[in-house]
């Protein structure tokens, strides 16, 4: 039975840091708690497997795979997401009208002998959020709205969850969890007038380098239409996997990296 959590101590934190999915949990138990409608959590066990669930606004990640099938479809229909991620044996488990299967890989951040080229003068470690905005709505066109945008980045950066950073004030870059000394990167991109600047390259080689030099082992995800950028600039592919999304999006969004 998938039931809501109203208290911490019910939330296994070492079972969470063991996998992606669970990291990404646990930063938005460490930055919310359990207090918020827009992020909520949950449980289910079966047979002594616990699976944990967070909803964060559009978003629901599952992490476990002790749900049952029937009751995991169920809630994620009670709730349509707009993306489902996560465990993929958990994934195998939902059957809802409404969404298509969507192919991602993780990339590991892998440093080369160009990763520190980049003048760190460039580098903004404190950006104005507005300017962030201003870049990712470029090339996000599912990105939530600015006032949900603002007031997650800018509680999850508070509270030491997240960094945002810019190159050249044109291309950004979220670290989204820095837990265990694994770091996820998300939302990269850049200013329309300034793509083919060879900025992004730059940029996340110099991340890679940054990163390792603290001991942090860093990944991010790439649907199948940027897996060969990834690619290009040395990154190493570590595993695929698939999400679901909602189908009534637009229909560039709907066409990108779909499933044959």
């Amino acid at each position: 039975m998938i039931r809501q959590l109203e208290a911490g101590e019910h939330i296994d934190k070492s079972k969470l840091i063991e996998s992606c999915s669970g990291r990404r949990i646990l930063a938005y138990f460490e930055a919310y708690g359990t207090g918020y409608d827009f992020c909520r959590f949950f449980k289910a066990e079966n047979d002594g497997e616990v699976t944990y669930i967070v909803i964060i606004n559009s978003t629901m990640i599952i992490c476990g795979k002790a749900a049952d099938s029937e009751e995991l479809s169920c809630f994620v229909q009670m709730h349509m997401p707009f993306r489902v991620e996560g465990t993929q044996e958990a994934l195998e488990k939902v059957c809802c009208l409404g969404y298509q299967r969507l192919r991602r890989t993780t990339f590991r951040l892998a440093a080369d002998s160009e990763s520190l080229a980049a003048d760190e003068q460039d580098i903004c470690f404190n950006p104005k959020l507005d300017d962030v905005y201003a870049i990712l709505k470029e090339g996000f066109p599912n990105l939530l709205d600015y006032g949900l945008w603002l007031t997650d980045t800018s509680h999850r950066v508070r509270h030491g969850i997240s960094r945002v950073l810019t190159y050249k004030e044109s291309t950004c870059a979220t670290l989204v969890y820095d837990i265990n000394d694994y770091v996820l990167v998300g939302q990269v991109a850049t200013k329309p007038e300034a793509r083919g600047s060879g900025y992004a390259r730059a940029f996340l080689r110099w991340l890679a380098g940054y990163l390792q030099k603290q001991g942090k082992k860093a990944y991010l995800f790439a649907l199948d239409i940027r897996e060969s950028f990834y690619m290009e600039i040395g990154f190493e592919p570590v595993s695929r996997e698939f999400v679901l999304e909602r189908t009534d999006g637009s229909k560039d969004n709907i066409l990108k990296g779909k499933l044959q």
